[in-house]
């Protein structure tokens, strides 16, 4: 004998509220559960409703596969094209949702259920529509910064926020350990930000000694006033300066390279209590810098690239470590002599080193000028299979 139909769906009079009529859907759709959850969905979408819109789309994927609409608590596993099959139609179901708490400004949440379907990009198309308040501007720093979304536009909104000293902070111990362009992202927002601040207190200087600066001047122009710094004194935080110009060197555009340099020259005038002596092979800071992002930008480049090949030779690597190896053989590579480059690292590089840390960046430079037999024989010096392994088929693939 068939059970009796659920009151509910038999008299959806009984229901009342907001959803009384589309109770009156459902029931007329009592023996359908495609309509039925079609219904909810509509409704859903509709009413914008996240939450219940990401509940009604698991049912749809769960009836479609033959399962109940809703899990029971000790349900077995699946097959594994099932398993398949429910996870693509689960994370379809988390894009929509996910879009839809965006649009509604609910950014943490939002991204909670964008962040399993890898697509950052939409996340920041939609996220960059979301005007920052006071309200929503920690969230804001933490998904597009921390979370990785727009590195730039988060890095670009914690400056705003907290100031430079912070967001300097902020790299040195979260960003320096992401990876490439996401260090170069926020560098170069860090650096466009403190240039314009300097620029900016630098034209003040000047508005209150003479007639005031054409606000186009670049910080070379306005340093050619010979009394700028003459005092001893200074326009900003001096280490904030020298943060700035160390974190500059990951750039590659000449834009930033010549915004950097022009920084060092700045550097170059203060007071020497202001020039803090750095790690080899800038221990001499700003004369140091402004030699390396000038080789960087076709300038003096032969004497450049010999200022730091005297560095690395005269370095003790077991006081100053790898680190004037790898500054000039990053400024070969850089300079188009990557070839150069290898030879240099696999000649100067101590024995301790670990040839795993070395590898990775030779190969880089190997494919762009295809020298990879030096690699070959050092891993084979090394007892280094896997990065013998890796070299042979980037060679091979390379031919």
């Amino acid at each position: 004998m068939p059970s009796s139909p659920n009151p509910a769906l038999a008299d959806p009079s009984a229901a009342t509220g907001p959803n009384a009529a589309v109770f009156e859907r459902l029931a007329a759709h009592s023996d359908d559960p495609v309509a039925m959850i079609e219904t909810m969905i509509a409704h859903y979408r509709a009413a914008g409703r996240p939450m219940e819109l990401f509940e009604a789309l698991k049912m749809r994927i769960r009836h479609r596969l033959g399962l109940p609409l809703i899990a029971p608590e000790d349900e077995p596993r699946q097959a594994s094209d099932i398993d398949r099959q429910l996870e693509a139609g689960l994370l379809e179901a988390c894009g929509e949702t996910g879009e839809m708490l965006l649009s509604q400004g609910r950014i943490r949440e939002g991204w909670m259920y964008l962040r399993p379907t890898g697509d950052t990009e939409r996340a920041a198309e939609l996220i960059g529509q979301i005007e920052p308040t006071d309200e929503n501007s920690e969230d804001l720093i933490t998904v597009l910064l921390h979370e990785g979304v727009d590195i730039a536009r988060g890095y670009r909104l914690l400056i705003d926020r907290n100031g430079t000293c912070n967001s300097i902070t902020n790299y040195e111990q979260t960003i320096a350990n992401r990876g490439k362009c996401d260090r170069m992202a926020a560098a170069k927002v860090l650096l466009d930000h403190f240039y314009a601040e300097l620029c900016a207190s630098i034209r003040g200087d000047i508005a209150r000694n003479e007639a005031p600066a054409r606000p186009d001047e670049t910080l070379s122009e306005l340093m050619s006033r010979k009394w700028i710094l003459s005092d001893g004194g200074y326009h900003l935080d001096t280490t904030h300066l020298a943060s700035v110009v160390r974190i500059a060197r990951i750039l590659e555009d000449e834009a930033s390279l010549t915004c950097a340099w022009e920084l060092t020259q700045y550097g170059r005038r203060l007071h020497h209590q202001f020039q803090y002596p750095g790690e080899e092979p800038f221990v001499d800071f700003y004369p140091a810098h402004a030699a390396y992002f000038a080789v960087l930008l076709g300038r003096d480049v032969d004497a450049g690239l010999a200022l730091f090949e005297r560095k690395m030779r005269a370095a003790d690597p077991a006081l100053h470590g790898t680190g004037p190896m790898e500054v000039y053989t990053e400024l070969l590579d850089r300079c188009g002599r990557s070839r150069q480059a290898i030879d240099v690292a696999l000649q100067f590089v101590p024995d301790d080193v670990p040839s795993p840390r070395m590898v990775p960046p030779l190969l880089e430079m190997a494919a762009r000028c295809g020298h990879y037999e030096p690699i070959l024989q050092y891993c084979v010096r090394k007892n280094d299979l896997l990065g013998y392994a890796a070299t042979a088929a980037a060679a091979s693939q390379a031919r």
